[in-house]
């Protein structure tokens, strides 16, 4: 009997390691497929994010090639914004009898949850004999007694909704309201049963009268309404927002969240919500794909607000949030500072989800990572290096003391390297990785006792 329950606790153990897809919050935080416009929710003490899913544009859909290309919906998990877990796809288009099944056009979603059931707003585009008796962008309704379903479609998508980007805001007083985005940004009241309007679509006025608006994300804060949205006022979107009294408005535009892309990725899509005291500002990039905007993949930074209640501009990282263990992987790539000279580049350009690598180039280039967890002193570092001519680095911590020196051998493949700790290291710390010789090293991540 102990033998099995042995075996039944290494494989739930097993499990859980392959159940994670994003590895400690670095970004991009979801690392084996594309995903874009993350609606993030907390229910139930976890955040939930409900992205939409870039796809590679099926041979069938040739016309598509260039544009955005999306079937369904996954959503994921984390409880500490660090770990997340794949829980799987919850609608397709395949599925929902009022969507055109060959549009590929399932884009931003949200979802929340109201008297113990969850409802999954999504929008597609509508078959032209469909039961909403236009063809266009209409919005649909799954329901589920779990954020991760399984979810059930409603037969027909919300009458009186043509657009995108639904949004939905549960008032302090139990009013909902719908969001969405069609040239202008809408808003209308949503029956108790959520699945129908409870009052004419009305257009939010005094927001930007030029270019593109879109995604609209409403929470409430302090008594104040937050209206966020991405703009595309020059070339490519930012992140702007509005403030008001009240959930219908009418709205003061007040300032920007976050800056257009400084590589030209031309849509942003966005979520902000708080967990465990601090609020989040959810994203999405071309990380991945750098060279097509149309696959992207999402990110999480910290957000901050003024004593006056206006936001502060969130600057992108690469680092993201949260906490990393020292015995995971620790991706140095996604670094919190580096050296002029030090670089980034993918380890393998033809499948890009394998990630990238530091290249420190001359004598004296570093890296820097913030926020490792030592939860036992360790005792060994290991590295995954590559060194043409051999070398050596340093592991120092955010004390000064060198906590490792690695001797690396000469080697064009790729190899783990161990060494044995200088300095015994507990609690959260700062790590900076610094090349002492003169030739290159490649480095591809570090890792505490593993």
């Amino acid at each position: 009997m102990k033998n099995k329950l042995n075996l039944i606790a290494l494989f739930l153990c097993i499990f859980s390691l392959f159940s994670i897809n994003g590895t400690f919050a670095q970004n991009p935080f979801i690392r084996d497929q594309f995903t874009a416009d993350p609606s993030a929710r907390v229910f139930n003490g976890k955040v939930y994010v409900f992205p939409s899913h870039d796809i590679p544009t099926p041979p069938e859909k040739p016309g598509r090639k260039d544009w955005f290309c999306m079937e369904d919906y996954h959503v994921f998990s984390s409880e500490n914004l660090s770990d997340w877990t794949d829980l799987g796809m919850i609608v397709s288009q395949y599925d929902a009898a009022w969507v055109d099944s060959t549009s590929y056009s399932m884009w931003a979603p949200d979802c929340v949850e109201r008297s113990g059931k969850y409802y999954f707003y999504f929008p597609a585009n509508t078959k032209a004999d469909g039961p909403s008796g236009e063809k266009g962008f209409g919005i649909g309704v799954a329901v589920a007694d779990k954020p991760e379903g399984p979810y059930v479609l409603q037969e027909k998508n919300i009458e009186g909704v043509h657009g995108i980007d639904p949004n939905v805001l549960i008032d302090k007083d139990g009013q909902a309201y719908l969001y969405w985005s069609q040239q202008h940004i809408f808003v209308a009241k949503l029956k108790d049963n959520m699945l129908e309007l409870d009052s004419e679509p009305i257009i939010i006025p005094n927001l930007p009268e030029q270019g593109l608006k879109e995604g609209p994300w409403v929470f409430e804060r302090i008594n104040k309404y937050y209206l966020t949205f991405p703009h595309v006022e020059n070339k490519t979107e930012r992140l702007e927002y509005a403030m008001s009294d009240n959930p219908m408005g009418p709205f003061e535009m007040t300032g920007v969240i976050m800056d257009e892309s400084p590589v030209g990725c031309w849509t942003n899509h966005h979520s902000i919500i708080e967990y465990k005291d601090q609020w989040n500002l959810f994203y999405h990039h071309n990380d991945y794909s750098p060279q097509f905007d149309k696959n992207r993949s999402i990110r999480i930074d910290s957000l901050f607000f003024n004593a006056d209640g206006t936001i502060q501009k969130v600057t992108p990282t690469l680092r993201g949030v949260g906490v990393t263990p020292s015995n995971s992987k620790i991706e140095i790539d996604r670094y919190s500072a580096k050296s002029e000279n030090a670089s980034i580049k993918f380890l393998n350009p033809e499948n890009t989800f394998e990630g990238w690598k530091t290249i420190l180039s001359k004598k004296g280039d570093w890296i820097s990572y913030n926020s490792v967890d030592f939860k036992k002193k360790p005792k060994t570092v290991q590295v995954r290096v590559k060194a043409e001519n051999g070398g050596e680095i340093q592991v120092i911590s955010d004390n000064k003391n060198v906590v490792a020196k690695i001797e690396v051998p000469a080697t064009d493949e790729w190899k783990t390297i161990e060494a044995k700790t200088l300095k015994a290291l507990k609690g959260v710390h700062d790590l900076k990785v610094k090349l002492i010789s003169n030739a290159p090293i490649e480095i591809d991540w570090v890792q505490f006792d593993r």
